[in-house]
C-alpha cells in the first residue's frame, strides 16, 4: 500500500502539505482533486522520487513498478508503435539481451532471454500496442509512421499509450483527457476499469472521475482527505461535513464566549478566580474549530442579446473544407445543409478528424465555404470560442487592454466592474496576461466574447484549460443563456447540462443523433469492435486479398447481432428514461422525508407555540411518504419490464 506520514512539504515560502496522512490500499482507482496550486502535481513528484519531503514519510512499496506520462515527446523518427512499446522497458531489456546473446552466439544465454521474451508476454506486444493505438484514436497505417510526424496533442496521446504499455503496479495520470476526443475517452475509461495496478488520477473532467474512480483524494488547507467514492459522492459526503463542521463551530463559538464572558466578569474576584483559572485553561486547550469555509464560486452570466433572429443560419449545400496551398481543396464535409433555428441547443458528437471544428467554423464564418451558401439572420451576433482561443490573445496586454479595444468608447470603469466579475480585479485587470494560467486565460477569452451579447455562442472545446470550479461556473451561465447554443465538447457533464440534441458528424456527413450520451457512448465501442473485427478479417481474406466465404457470413452475422442490438436498445430506451425521471423523484421526496423527519425529531417542534408547524409537519410526512411508497412501486415495475427485454 502508499502511505503519507505526516507529510510535511513546502516550495519556496508557500507551505503545501503540513503534518498530513493518508494511506492508499493496492488496486485503488484514486481521483485526485484540490484547488489549481494545492499540490496535486507536486504529489505526484513525490511518489515518483522527484521530490523528497520536508517532513514525515511517503512510502511506496519498494518492489513497484510506476508508470507515468511524459510531458515532453521526442521528436524521433522511431514508429508511433516502436516508440509506444518503448513503455515496457523490461521487454526492451530482453530484446537486448537476446541480441547480444545472437552475437555472442551463447545458446544457452538465447534459451534463458526468449523464456524471459516469452514470461513477459513478449511475442504479444506488437499487438497490445497497436490495440492502445487504435482505441486512442490513431489508424492502423499512422502506427507505422514516424513520432516527429505527429502534431503537439497527438504526441501527447502516444506518451499516454507509451505509459500504458508500461507494466505497472501504480498508474499516475495528470489530466489525460486534455488532449482525447469523446470517443478516446471513453475507450479510455474502459481501459482503466480493467487496470490491475493501482491507479491515481488528476483531472478536471467529473464524469471521467465518476466513471474511472472508487476513491477521492481532496487536497486542501495543506491537508489530504480521503473520502469513499467517485466525485460525486466526494461532493456529496463533502457538503455534509461543511454542513456539520459549520454547526460545530457556531456551538463552539457560543461555548467560547460563554468562557470568555465568564473570565471577564469573574477573574477579579477572589471568590471566583480558581473557577475562572480552570475555564481559562479550558479555552486554551479547546481545539478551534475553523468555520466551514469555501472559497466563493466563480460565477458569471450572459448579458442579453439585443435581437434574436430565426432562423440565425442556413446552409444549403454547402462544402465545408480548406484550399490548400497548390491550389487544389481539401474537402471535409463535401455536403451540408441544415438550419439553426432560434433556442436551438445542440451537442456535435464525432471522432476528431470527422469535421466537428471545420463545421464551426464555416457557422462562424472564419472559413469560407468551397461551395453552396450560408445565408445569415438579420441582427445575428456570433460569439465564437474556437479551440485554441487563448492563442488569439496578446500577452503583454491586460484584461483591461483586450476589452478596451472592443468597447472604445466605454467609461473604464464601466469595463473594470465588468471584469471583476470574471475575478479580474484590481492589479489583475491591469496587469499582463503573460504570466496567467491557462485556466485565467480561457476565462478572460469568454468574458470578451459575453462582452459583445451573442444571441448564437458556438463553443469548440471551451473547457480545455478550465478547472473544476469554473467548468461549473460556465456549466451554469449555459444552461441560463436564452440565445442559441452549438457546442463541441469532449466534457460530457457540460453537454448534458447545456444541450438536449445532438448532431453526429462522421463520414463526411452532419446528421441527426437519435439518443442520449449513453447511447452514443454504446454506439462508439460497437463502432470500435466492429472496426477491430472488420481488420481482423481483412487479415486473415483469401490469397486475392478479399474475405472468403466464412469472412461474408462473419459480416453476416455481425450485422444482424448489430441490428438486434439496436432494436433491443430502442425498446429499452423509453422504459430507461421513465427509470430516470423516477429516480429523480425519489431523491427529491427522500430530501423532503429527511427534512420533515428531522422537524419531527425535534423536540422544540413539540412545543405548545409551535402546534401549526407540528400538525402540518405530520400531514406533509405521511403525504410525502405516501407518495414516495407510490414511486418507489412504479420504480420496481418499470425495472421489472427492462430486465424482461433479452
Amino acid at each position: 500500500m502508499i502511505r503519507f506520514e505526516h507529510l510535511s512539504l513546502a516550495r519556496g515560502t508557500k507551505p503545501l502539505f503540513e503534518d498530513t496522512s493518508v494511506t492508499l490500499n493496492p488496486g485503488e482507482r484514486v481521483g485526485l482533486v484540490g484547488a489549481n496550486g494545492a499540490g496535486k502535481s507536486t504529489l505526484f513528484a513525490l511518489l515518483r522520487g522527484q521530490l523528497h519531503a520536508d517532513g514525515g514519510d511517503v512510502l511506496v512499496p519498494s518492489g513497484w513498478r510506476v508508470a507515468h506520462v511524459m510531458q515532453e515527446t521526442p521528436a524521433v523518427e522511431r514508429t508511433a508503435l516502436d516508440y509506444v512499446l518503448d513503455g515496457d522497458t523490461r521487454l526492451r531489456e530482453i530484446e537486448a539481451t537476446i541480441a547480444a546473446a545472437e552475437a555472442a552466439h551463447d545458446g544457452h544465454a538465447q534459451a534463458e532471454a526468449h523464456a524471459a521474451f516469452a514470461d513477459a508476454d513478449g511475442y504479444t506486444a506488437p499487438a497490445r500496442g497497436e490495440a492502445l493505438l487504435l482505441g486512442l484514436g490513431f489508424t492502423l497505417a499512422q502506427t507505422q509512421l514516424p513520432v516527429a510526424s505527429f502534431s503537439g496533442g497527438w504526441r501527447m496521446r502516444l506518451n499516454l499509450a507509451q505509459a500504458l504499455m508500461c507494466p505497472s503496479d501504480l498508474l499516475l495520470l495528470d489530466e489525460p483527457t486534455n488532449h482525447l476526443d469523446l470517443d478516446a475517452i471513453v475507450w479510455l475509461e474502459d481501459w482503466l476499469k480493467r487496470y490491475q495496478g493501482t491507479l491515481i488520477v488528476i483531472s478536471h473532467d467529473r464524469e471521467f472521475l465518476d466513471e474511472v474512480c472508487n476513491v477521492t483524494l481532496h487536497i486542501e488547507n495543506q491537508q489530504i482527505k480521503r473520502y469513499g467514492g467517485n466525485y460525486s459522492q466526494f461532493e456529496v459526503l463533502r457538503g455534509q461535513q461543511l454542513t456539520l463542521q459549520q454547526s460545530a463551530f457556531e456551538k463552539q463559538k457560543k461555548t467560547i464566549a460563554h468562557l470568555e464572558s465568564f473570565i471577564s466578569r469573574f477573574k477579579a474576584k477572589a471568590s471566583k478566580a480558581r473557577q475562572a483559572q480552570s475555564r481559562m485553561k479550558a479555552l486554551e486547550k479547546m481545539e478551534r474549530i475553523a468555520p466551514a469555509h469555501v472559497a466563493s464560486p466563480f460565477t458569471f452570466e450572459f448579458r442579453p442579446a439585443d435581437s434574436a433572429p430565426n432562423p440565425m443560419l442556413v446552409l444549403e449545400a454547402v462544402r465545408c473544407g480548406y484550399h490548400l496551398d497548390d491550389g487544389s481543396d481539401k474537402v471535409i464535409l463535401p455536403h451540408v445543409t441544415m438550419s439553426v433555428q432560434n433556442e436551438q441547443r445542440i451537442g456535435l458528437l464525432g471522432a476528431n478528424g470527422q469535421g466537428k471544428s471545420t463545421l464551426i467554423k464555416t457557422l462562424a464564418g472564419t472559413l469560407s465555404p468551397l461551395a453552396g451558401t450560408v445565408k445569415t439572420g438579420k441582427g445575428l451576433q456570433i460569439g465564437y470560442f474556437a479551440q485554441h482561443q487563448v492563442e488569439t490573445l496578446r500577452h503583454d496586454d491586460s484584461p483591461l487592454q483586450h476589452l478596451q479595444r472592443l468597447a472604445p468608447d466605454t467609461r473604464e470603469q464601466e469595463l473594470r466592474d465588468f471584469l471583476g466579475g470574471f475575478n479580474f480585479r484590481g492589479d489583475m485587470a491591469t496587469a499582463s496576461i503573460a504570466p496567467f494560467s491557462g485556466g485565467e486565460k480561457a476565462r478572460l477569452a469568454l468574458a470578451l466574447i459575453i462582452w459583445q451579447k451573442p444571441n448564437l455562442l458556438l463553443l469548440d472545446e471551451p473547457t480545455n484549460h478550465l478547472d473544476l470550479e469554473t467548468r461549473h461556473a460556465l456549466t451554469m451561465a449555459l444552461a441560463q443563456f436564452d440565445g442559441t447554443l452549438i457546442l463541441v465538447s469532449h466534457d460530457r457533464h457540460l453537454l448534458r447540462a447545456t444541450t438536449d440534441q445532438f448532431l453526429l458528424v462522421a463520414g463526411g456527413e452532419v446528421k441527426p443523433f437519435d439518443g442520449d450520451l449513453d447511447d452514443y457512448r454504446d454506439w462508439l465501442l460497437q463502432h470500435a469492435a466492429d472496426q477491430r473485427a472488420a481488420a481482423r478479417e481483412a487479415s486473415i481474406g483469401g490469397s486475392d486479398g478479399t474475405a472468403g466465404d466464412d469472412g461474408v457470413n462473419r459480416k453476416e452475422q455481425k450485422r444482424a447481432e448489430a441490428q438486434e442490438r439496436q432494436r433491443l436498445s430502442q425498446l429499452r430506451k423509453p422504459i430507461q428514461r421513465k427509470i430516470d425521471k423516477l429516480e429523480a423523484s425519489m431523491g427529491e421526496l427522500s430530501d423532503q422525508k429527511a427534512k420533515l423527519d428531522a422537524i419531527l425529531a425535534d423536540s422544540g417542534t413539540y412545543e405548545e407555540s409551535k402546534k401549526a408547524l407540528l400538525t402540518d409537519s405530520l400531514k406533509q410526512q405521511a403525504e410525502v411518504a405516501a407518495k414516495l411508497a407510490e414511486v418507489e412501486a412504479e420504480w420496481l415495475e418499470a425495472q421489472e419490464a427492462l430486465e424482461q427485454i433479452v
